[in-house]
């Protein structure tokens, strides 16, 4: 199973800072020493959500990701014709279209593929058309994964913030709603399966429940672990943990 790293965190803590004086000597910390560990560490891909009102990672740090490290990037970005053009002159190697609002601190719920079926049609046609493979950031709703694979996604990333923020019953309905989304979009679907959103140390255990995951992405959990034994060792450990667990 792959391990895809988000670094947006990375950003918003140098954005914190220097987010008005992006000249100075030393603007730290680095995005890109930061996915350079990260690569070094084991990590299979990484992950960035550049935002149209740029709050956390910049147009340059996407193409410095994408000209400086050698894992495939994955472009996280709201469906809108400025975002579009800038995936187009990024290229990279897959797009995730998620929802976005200037009033959330992160990615909250999946995508209306349903209600916005026409509309995703030509970004995806476009980005597709240009060698990007695209997924789509949805809950699992069979609705949802049923248009994704009417929309000719090649993968569907799973929501799995229900999952990560319940106990008890409603963890293990929200847990059942993944495995029959995975198989849905799997068995019926043949669209590739990946996951993410408040998978950390401690769930993922209970989430590989889930049948036929590719790929996760995770982010907020390993760059809270690195403030106490750093980003090397924090890859390190999530790597082993899926290693172990997956297999």
């Amino acid at each position: 199973m792959l391990l895809g790293v988000n670094i947006d965190h990375i950003a918003t803590l140098r954005q914190a800072r220097y987010a008005g004086n992006p000249t100075a000597p030393i603007v730290e910390p680095s995005v890109l020493e930061a996915a350079k560990v990260c690569q070094k560490a084991g990590a299979d891909s990484l992950t960035i959500h550049v935002r149209e009102d740029g709050r956390h990672m910049q147009r340059v740090d996407a193409f410095e990701l994408k000209e400086k490290v050698d894992l495939p990037l994955n472009l996280e970005m709201a469906n809108t014709g400025e975002m579009l053009k800038f995936a187009l002159e990024l290229n990279p190697d897959f797009v995730c279209l998620v929802p976005e609002s200037r009033d959330e601190v992160t990615t909250e719920g999946g995508l209306d593929v349903v209600g916005q079926e026409t509309f995703l049609e030509a970004t995806i046609a476009e980005l597709q058309k240009n060698g990007i493979k695209v997924s789509l950031f949805i809950d699992p709703e069979p609705d949802q994964i049923e248009a994704a694979g009417r929309l000719g996604a090649e993968m569907v990333e799973l929501h799995t913030g229900g999952f990560a923020q319940f106990l008890g019953k409603q963890r293990n309905d929200e847990l059942e709603r993944l495995k029959l989304g995975a198989v849905q979009a799997y068995d019926a679907l043949d669209l590739q399966v990946n996951a993410g959103h408040g998978l950390h140390y401690d769930n993922l255990q209970e989430f590989l429940e889930v049948p036929h995951l590719t790929e996760l992405n995770i982010g907020h959990a390993i760059i809270a672990r690195a403030v106490f034994v750093g980003l090397e060792q924090a890859v390190r450990e999530m790597r082993a943990l899926i290693d172990r667990m997956a297999g």
